[in-house]
């Protein structure tokens, strides 16, 4: 039977020139979160890594982190565990009239990541809510529909441990299918789930059951300051 570990990515690079890669937060996170596995005697037979760069820097710190080198272990890249477009997201919510001008202002204030999740919230919301899918490259079904493409891809024929490196709102589409989550609650959980985080999910004769949701007890005591959502 075997044990899928959903691993969102380390902290990206928020309001950097590339998004797509590892802060130096998060890059210390993914590497912590090996030394976590190493230390609990839990290691992947398999590794299955999301197309994004943040989800290959977040896999190659935790791998080293567990002495574990990438070719040393089954390795398959699958861009079906790959984020939603967030870029597209925001592009159709602030083509609405005023909206990319509140944007730039609540950015532009003493806390421009509390302005900025304000608005990626309600772009978030308009996406999900399927009135407006022909405003997007990818609608929210068809985002949901991919992920779990992944999941099943992720199960067949596997045993032992399987390390996903992938990005919170595809977790979060995985706990939507199992749990019967409605699309609302599917994005409030998506913002709950912290960087370098786990999700465990179990598959066998029973069919596919979630175990645990959002591990983050490796970032408790001494190692709080690691501990991020963005």
């Amino acid at each position: 039977m075997p044990a899928l570990y959903l691993i969102r990515h380390g902290q990206a690079s928020f309001a950097a020139a590339d998004y797509d890669q590892l802060s130096e937060l998060g890059a210390k996170q993914s590497q912590h979160l090996g030394e976590y596995f190493g230390a609990q005697g839990v290691s992947p037979d398999t590794v299955i890594c999301g197309g994004m760069k943040r989800h290959r820097q977040t896999a190659e710190h935790c791998l080293n982190a567990l002495k574990r080198e990438p070719n040393t272990v089954s390795w398959q890249d699958d861009c079906g565990w790959n984020e939603y477009d967030h870029t597209g997201l925001l592009e159709a919510y602030t083509a609405l009239p005023g909206k990319a001008d509140e944007l730039m202002a609540d950015m532009s204030g003493e806390n421009p990541r509390a302005g900025f999740q304000r608005h990626f919230a309600a772009a978030m919301t308009r996406w999900v809510n399927g009135d407006n899918d022909r405003d997007y490259a990818e609608s929210w079904s068809e985002f949901c529909q991919r992920v779990e493409r992944g999941l099943m891809a992720a199960v067949e024929g596997r045993k032992g441990n399987v390390f996903v490196f992938t990005s919170g709102g595809a977790i979060s589409a995985v706990c939507r299918d199992l749990l019967g989550l409605n699309n609302s609650k599917t994005a409030e959980l998506s913002w709950q789930l912290a960087n370098a985080g786990y999700t465990k999910v179990l598959a066998g004769s029973a069919g596919i059951k979630l175990a645990s949701i959002n591990e983050h007890s490796h970032f408790d005591g001494r190692h709080r300051e690691l501990l991020s959502y963005r």
